[in-house]
């Protein structure tokens, strides 16, 4: 069967939506700010929501509403990885898993490593657990980022006790390489330290390329790690409130075993209901098609700026639909994002947000129809 890319839909419906994407800014606006996608959802998704609400299906969420059996399952067909089931535990987020873990290895004051230019609530979650926050910025290569393997060991041995992984990396978009993985792993265990990797992105690999989840790599990884997951990103369920913190090994189950229902009482059924939907097979071809326009809003973007912002730096993604681009050289300071608003109507996310490598920079969303994306950024290049 020929899968065709998604289309986006119109901008008039979309404008019609009551999220942050569409009610943050006038209509006069082109929203690229945040990580939602302008796509009708999944049907079996769709499906599922319409039918829990023809029948009034709007009570608390059961203990077990399928959601870790459907990951376990999804993880399996497009991850190369089967988690156990048993070792998990859903919430409302992936940041409040990130915080509730973080909450139960840490001690107030221990410092956590970061990774920056990474994802601006990393910031804010791990002084939320108690935490101070370490930054060890990726290394620039030169043709992608990796990992300062070097510098994280550094800050291991120095007293740090965790370090807080984005795999995929967002804003970079970044698929951290198998052995690296696997040597983050040798070093967090040598040096007592515990990986809690944010993998919200690992669905969303371009064309031809291979997420690998970190508990996934080693022995090592397993006993040292935790993994927080959600179907959010790849099928535009934020709203929901819906994620699964993982874990492989006995002794990290036993702290997920320890947290209190609460923390999975907060999640919404609607949101379980939509994951379980969101994992089953029934949506494979819709991410299918989903990655097909994404990859071809990646070389849209490319295009885009090489003939209308030629200095800008670009490098596309390996996973995600997120679009990390240097402006430094136009000379629009530090924020750029505030000129571009301003001036072009274009909202995007600011670089300084994430961190260090973030100067000059922004992040913009490539989960739309590509004539909105090139009026975006022809607006952008009238400020040269």
């Amino acid at each position: 069967m020929t899968i065709e890319p998604l289309r986006a839909l119109p901008l008039d419906e979309l404008r019609g939506r009551r999220s942050a994407k569409w009610r943050s800014y006038p209509d006069d606006v082109i929203p690229l700010f945040v990580a939602e996608t302008d796509y009708p959802l999944a049907p079996a998704i769709s499906r599922a929501l319409q039918e829990a609400v023809s029948r009034g299906d709007t009570g608390y969420t059961p203990a077990d509403p399928g959601v870790t059996a459907a990951y376990t399952a999804f993880a399996s067909r497009r991850l190369r990885w089967e988690p156990d089931p048993a070792r998990m535990r859903i919430t409302g987020d992936v940041i409040m898993g990130v915080v509730e873990i973080l909450r139960r290895i840490i001690v107030p004051g221990d410092r956590v490593v970061i990774t920056p230019p990474v994802y601006p609530p990393f910031f804010e979650a791990v002084p939320e657990a108690g935490g101070v926050v370490q930054p060890v910025p990726l290394r620039d290569t030169g043709a992608g980022w990796v990992l300062d393997l070097e510098g994280i060991e550094a800050a291991f041995r120095d007293g740090a006790r965790a370090i807080l992984l984005c795999n995929p990396h967002n804003p970079t978009g970044t698929i951290h390489a198998p052995d690296v993985l696997r040597q983050l792993a040798e070093i967090a265990v040598r040096h007592g330290a515990v990986v809690v990797s944010d993998e919200i992105h690992a669905p969303l690999p371009r064309s031809g390329r291979i997420v690998t989840p970190f508990l996934s790599v080693s022995d090592e990884a397993a006993r040292c790690g935790y993994a927080v997951v959600s179907a959010s990103k790849a099928f535009n369920l934020a709203g929901l409130k819906c994620a699964i913190m993982v874990a492989a090994h006995e002794r990290t189950h036993a702290v997920l075993r320890a947290l209190p229902d609460e923390v999975s009482w907060r999640t919404g059924l609607f949101g379980a209901l939509a994951t379980v939907a969101a994992f089953s097979d029934e949506s494979d071809a819709w991410l299918d098609a989903q990655a097909l326009a994404l990859d071809a809003n990646v070389e849209v973007l490319r295009t885009l700026l090489e003939a209308h912002l030629p200095d800008a730096g670009y490098r596309p993604p390996d996973a995600g639909y997120l679009g990390w681009v240097d402006l430094s050289r136009y000379g629009w300071g530090d924020a750029p994002a505030r000129r571009i608003l301003r001036e072009a109507r274009v909202a995007v996310h600011s670089g300084p947000a994430f961190g260090a490598g973030g100067a000059g920079h922004i992040r913009l969303t490539l989960g739309c129809a590509p004539d909105v994306l090139a009026e975006a950024i022809e607006r952008i290049a009238t400020l040269r």
